[in-house]
């Protein structure tokens, strides 16, 4: 088996939620007329306390203390209906042949209810990693450290995929090598990461890479 081990983001990267996220937000936010694409982009790789905060600005309210429980259980019940993989995801880690992890932003219960409801558990077990375990958040590396040092592996033997530039730059912090998955989003890849827009086109990357490591 190879020498990698590949570090996956969740939300957006291997399932896609976002858009489930921040459609919660509007769902509990009468005020927020704001639509759902436009609120992914916005937040795309924010820690939820600093989201929180910023949709209070910028609706000019003061959020109940209760808010965030009563968004987490909208998220999960939003999740159980309607969350699916990341078309290609299911193929993509079927031919992966490396030990990977999952290392997110998200709560433990998030990320496990997420694996298990897109069909995706069994690739991780319990090699689930979250930066409410570790007390930090992207951009800091300090959660793609941990997941490869619980693993065994040094950063130069790590490949993170992410789909946020904050992702990318706490790969990058980290030095490990790192992969951005835009999808159909109009957006530029961060200049810290190469690119790709189908989960197809990952495994080829991730060969290429290893090729090069070795020569």
């Amino acid at each position: 088996m190879s020498q990698l081990c590949v570090i996956f983001d969740l939300d957006g990267t291997l399932v896609d939620s976002e858009s489930l996220c921040n459609k919660a937000f509007i769902d509990l936010l009468p005020e927020l007329s704001e639509p759902v694409h436009s609120l992914v982009a916005r937040y795309r790789g924010w820690k939820l306390s600093s989201i929180l905060a910023d949709l209070a600005r910028r609706i000019e309210t003061t959020l109940p203390s209760s808010f965030e429980a009563t968004y987490r259980e909208h998220v999960a019940a939003l999740f159980a209906s309607e969350l699916r993989a990341i078309p290609g995801v299911h193929e993509m880690l079927s031919g992966l042949n490396r030990i990977c992890c999952v290392a997110s932003s998200g709560p433990p219960a998030k990320i496990r209810q997420a694996l298990l409801v897109s069909g995706l558990a069994s690739f991780f077990d319990d090699r689930l990693f979250s930066s409410y375990e570790v007390g930090s958040w992207k951009p800091e590396p300090e959660l793609f450290l941990h997941a490869a040092d619980a693993l065994g592996f040094s950063p130069r033997q790590c490949i993170v995929v992410e789909d946020s530039d904050a992702g990318v730059v706490a790969a990058r912090a980290a030095n490990m090598k790192c992969f951005q998955y835009l999808g159909d989003i109009e957006a530029d890849s961060h200049p810290s990461a190469a690119s790709f827009s189908h989960m197809s086109e990952l495994l080829p990357l991730i060969d290429a890479y290893e090729r090069g490591r070795e020569t």
